[in-house]
C-alpha cells in the first residue's frame, strides 16, 4: 500500500482506525527527515497489513501543535486508536522493525486498563 500522506482533515479518522498507524511527521527541508522517509517507505513496503501514513510538518503546523510534534522526523505510532509510541528523531531501520514487533505484541486490554480514556466533565 506504501505510505499515504495525511493532513488536519483526516488525521484523527486515520489514527483512530482500527489496527496499527504509524506516523511520520515530515520536512523536505530537513535531511535527517528526508533520510528517515526512505527508511519509513522501505519498512511500508514490508509491512501491507499496517498503515503508513506521513504529514507534511510545515504545511500542517496546527496539527503539529495540536499532538506536539515539535520537529521533523518526529514519528507517532497508533493502535486501535490509542496512541502508543512518539519521539522525535531519525531512526534506523531496525529501530523500526523493533517497533513494529512491539507494538504487535502489545496487550491492548491491559494498555486500555492502565491508561483509560480521559473523563470529560460537563
Amino acid at each position: 500500500m506504501g505510505t499515504v500522506s495525511l493532513s488536519e482533515d483526516d488525521f484523527a479518522a486515520a489514527t483512530q482506525a482500527a489496527g496499527i498507524v504509524l506516523v511520520d511527521f515530515r520536512d523536505a527541508a530537513s535531511g535527517s527527515s528526508r533520510a528517515f522517509a526512505g527508511v519509513f517507505d522501505a519498512v511500508a513496503q514490508r509491512h501491507p497489513d499496517l498503515r503508513f501514513t506521513a504529514v507534511n510538518l510545515p504545511a500542517e503546523p496546527r496539527l503539529a501543535a495540536a499532538v506536539g510534534v515539535k520537529r521533523a522526523p518526529s514519528l507517532m505510532v497508533f493502535r486501535d486508536g490509542v496512541p502508543v509510541f512518539a519521539e522525535p528523531g531519525w531512526f534506523p531501520e531496525d529501530s523500526v522493525e523493533l517497533l513494529i514487533a512491539t507494538v504487535r505484541d502489545l496487550d491492548m486490554v491491559a494498555v486500555r486498563e492502565t491508561f483509560p480514556e480521559p473523563v470529560t466533565g460537563s
